[in-house]
This record gives C-alpha cells, sequence and structure tokens, in this order.
C-alpha cells in the first residue's frame, strides 16, 4: 500500500490484504508507504507517529514514505520512525518538490543529490527498502543503487512508544507527569446527560461532551452506546464516525457486545483500545474473550483485561492478580499481543457501603497494582475509578477519588476512566480531609469511632 493519505483507508487496505492471503493461504511482506505533506503531516491531518500507532500493530513488514516531497522534508519523520518503530523502514523521496516553469512541473533534485540523500538515510536511519518517487528518472535510481550497493543498514535500536492514536495524534500509555486519565462522560450507562443526547439523536451534543472531556484534560475518551432497546451497532457508527474526525484524542470502544466493537473499529482510524474482556464465560473458541480478542488482533486494538474468571469477580490480591498472570500470558503466548499493550483492570469496588466484607477492598485493588507491576512492568494497568466512592456525596466522591488515585498511582496505576475535571491535587485538599480518606481507604479505626461510612 502506497501513497496512502487516510489511515482508515490504510487499515481497511492492509486488513482486507491479510484477509485475502489468509483466504489464499499465502504469505507475502505487507508494506505501508504513507505520504506525508509539506504541512508535516497527511492530508488528513495525521503525525507520523499517528501513522505509525496506528498501523504496526497491524503486523505490517514495513512502514515509510513516499512521494509528496523531496528527501529534506522527509528526514525529521524518519528520524521518528527509527526511534520509534520495531519493523525495517522504507522512502521513495521526490526528485525534490516541483518548481513550475514554463515547460511544465520540473523537480530539481539531481541524481547525485538524491543518491547523497539516500545514503544519508540508509547510514543514519537504517532504511532497508530505498528508491524514488515522482521525477525521479533511470538516471536518478542507477546512481542511488551504485551508491549503497555495498552498504549495510544501521542496526537501530528503536525504543518503542506504546500508546493508542486517533487520527491526528498518538497518545503514549505512559505519561511523563501524571497517569493517563480516560474521560468517563461519553457513556451512555455512566452520564445521564450523554445518554438523553444519543436517545434524541442529537449527535453534535454528543460531540461537543468529547470536546469537552478534552478541555477538562482527558487523554483518552471512552465511548459506549450499550443502553436496553437500542441498535447499539447504529450508534456506534454514528458516534465513532464523528468522533474519528472531531476528537482529537483516541477512543476506548466500551461495549459488551462484539459487533458494537467491530462497528467502532471500522469508523477509526487511529488506534483504539477495546474495553474490555475477560473470563467470565471461559475462554474457549466461542467465548466472548476469544471474539473480542481475534478483533483486537485483527485491527491492531490495544485491550483492557478485567480481572474476572469464571468463579466472577476476583476481591483478594492473591485472585486478582492470578486472572492476570492468566490473562498476560493467554494475551502474548496464545493471541501474539505485545505485553505494552495490555491494560490490566485490577477492579475496584465501593468500600463506602459499611459492609464488613468491603472495607479492605481499596487495599486489594491497590496491591494488586503493586505486585501486577512488580511482575510485569511492561504491562499497563488501569481502573474504572469511580466505583470506589459509590454512595457518598458529590464533595466526598471527589475527596476519596482524588485520594485513592493517588495512592493507586503510588503502587503503579497507569491509566485511570475518570471525570478529569473531578479530580484534584492532594494539595488541595487539608490534611484532616486527607487522612480521613485514607484512614476509609486502609480500613485504619479509631477505637470508640463508628465502622461504617457516612455519606
Amino acid at each position: 500500500m502506497e501513497t496512502t493519505q487516510d489511515l482508515l483507508q490504510t487499515k481497511a487496505s492492509v486488513i482486507g490484504a491479510r484477509r485475502a492471503l489468509d483466504a489464499l493461504g499465502a504469505d507475502v511482506p505487507l508494506i505501508v508507504s504513507v505520504t506525508v505533506e509539506t504541512t508535516g503531516t497527511m492530508l488528513l491531518g495525521s503525525e507520523i507517529g499517528a501513522a505509525l500507532t496506528a498501523l504496526e500493530p497491524l503486523g505490517i513488514d514495513m512502514i515509510g514514505l513516499n512521494c509528496a516531497t523531496g528527501p529534506a522534508e522527509m528526514s525529521e519523520h524518519l528520524r521518528y520512525l527509527a526511534r520509534h518503530s520495531r519493523i525495517p523502514l522504507s522512502c521513495m523521496p521526490n526528485a525534490g518538490l516541483p518548481v513550475l516553469t514554463s515547460d511544465g512541473a520540473h523537480y530539481p533534485l539531481s541524481p547525485a543529490e538524491l543518491a547523497d540523500a539516500q545514503e544519508t538515510f540508509v547510514r543514519d536511519y537504517g532504511l532497508s527498502l530505498i528508491g524514488g518517487c515522482c521525477g525521479t528518472t533511470p538516471e536518478h535510481l542507477r546512481q542511488v543503487v551504485e551508491r549503497v550497493r555495498d552498504l549495510t543498514p544501521t542496526v537501530r535500536e528503536p525504543r518503542p512508544e506504546p500508546g493508542a492514536a486517533s487520527l491526528y495524534q498518538t497518545v503514549p500509555f505512559r505519561q511523563d507527569t501524571s497517569y493517563m486519565a480516560i474521560g468517563e462522560r461519553t457513556n451512555a450507562n455512566g452520564s445521564k446527560k450523554f445518554r438523553e443526547a444519543m436517545l434524541e439523536a442529537r449527535w453534535d451534543d454528543c460531540v461537543e461532551m468529547a470536546r469537552d472531556q478534552i478541555r477538562e484534560g482527558a487523554h483518552m475518551l471512552d465511548l459506549c452506546v450499550d443502553y436496553v432497546g437500542r441498535d447499539g451497532v447504529a450508534d456506534m457508527e454514528e458516534l465513532a464516525g464523528r468522533f474519528a474526525t472531531a476528537s482529537t484524542l483516541p477512543i476506548v470502544l466500551d461495549s459488551t457486545e462484539v459487533e458494537v466493537i467491530r462497528a467502532g473499529l471500522e469508523k477509526l482510524g487511529g488506534r483504539a483500545v477495546i474495553n474490555s474482556v475477560n473470563y467470565e464465560d471461559g475462554d474457549g473458541p466461542e467465548s466472548r474473550f476469544a471474539k473480542v480478542t481475534r478483533l483486537a488482533q485483527e485491527h491492531g486494538a490495544a485491550l483492557i483485561a478485567l480481572t474476572i474468571d469464571e468463579e466472577g469477580q476476583a476481591r483478594t490480591v492473591e485472585h486478582k492478580v492470578a486472572i492476570a498472570e492468566r490473562l498476560i500470558e493467554d494475551l502474548t503466548g496464545n493471541w501474539g499481543i505485545q505485553e505494552s499493550d495490555i491494560l490490566i483492570d485490577t477492579l475496584t469496588f465501593t468500600i463506602c457501603t459499611g459492609q464488613e466484607e468491603s472495607r479492605k477492598d481499596g487495599i486489594a485493588t491497590i496491591e494488586a497494582i503493586r505486585e501486577l507491576k512488580r511482575r510485569h512492568p511492561d504491562v499497563q494497568t488501569t481502573l474504572g475509578l469511580s466505583n470506589i466512592s459509590f454512595g457518598l456525596n458529590p464533595a466526598a466522591r471527589i475527596l476519596l477519588n482524588s485520594v485513592f488515585l493517588d495512592e493507586c498511582v503510588k503502587a503503579g496505576l497507569d491509566s485511570a476512566i475518570v471525570h478529569a475535571s473531578k479530580i484534584l491535587p492532594i494539595a488541595r485538599f487539608d490534611d484532616e480531609q486527607v487522612t480521613t480518606a485514607l484512614d476509609l481507604i486502609y480500613d485504619r479505626r479509631a477505637e470508640g469511632l463508628p465502622t461504617r461510612c457516612r455519606s
């Protein structure tokens, strides 16, 4: 696939080619060459990082650049690919940027200049496949071949940056200074405002809610359209199709229905995260786990995996970690998914019921995260945060959610599904408030105080 300008079209081409190869029992290399304009992005606005994040997980054999510009304009994009791509690289530049003359378009780069550029790229960026595009002649290519004939591409030591991508940009799963915030408000089950807008087909209002979360500091958006009596596939096609171009953030596709997830994947040009898989109905070939994982594998999506098995939701540290180990071994060993593309959710439950059996649930979540990160530092961790404070009044929920999130991040949490504007820095609370929240989280009881949680 060459001269590709649209990531959704490119992904569709790769998936179609892979299906055709599988049907024929054939095995040939799949190479993708994207076209980056003089603006520094692909025609639809995609940065090179978004292209790499979206396309490499599809199992392609090589990625590179061709057309639109000469080698000078490609250099920084090739530098990025050389630094981050696990797979070999290619480059087919034009013979410079065309100059309009009385005789039509003229490409100014001489054969020797193209050969100079390609030699530099092979030496500096370790390119494996080179050539020329518009404006290049047999003499251009003859000199390129002569120049690089005896060169061995420089051995690269790439530093992959696991993440998701919108059509426009890539977002790493590991944020430099904080956790990765997944906005929870575009969820028909969790947001009445969003649900009502969806039910009334006020699509622009749904998009505006997504944009609100961008302004509030979210890094990704959780999109859930599941609602009793609705055509989830149609709703997902409508909203994922709109979010694909209206949102600069990657989308987390949140559904219990396999076909709804598929509908979302087929609308998103970037790289999505699927929420979620678990072992509730086992791991057989017809299980939901297998069906969703197969979708993730084909579409190159990352996966949120919940610590739920055939016995139910894990409550203890040991059970959470045991299911997480099973998930990681299964997804990596049987499905070829990278550890760094798995987001384990160790689950949290409300600690505000006053029931004795739930008082240590917060501790179990924190310690499971800590142990999981010790065993698997490359695996991502995530959490549906707001469950912890269910039953409290709004002000108390903000306090408990913020303090609990801080404790989880200290234990190694990488991301959380949150209402980003309602998570506050710990410094915004006074010491007594923080101590009270910590007492609740760690089940620290003072003599003579009531043991039930007050809202």
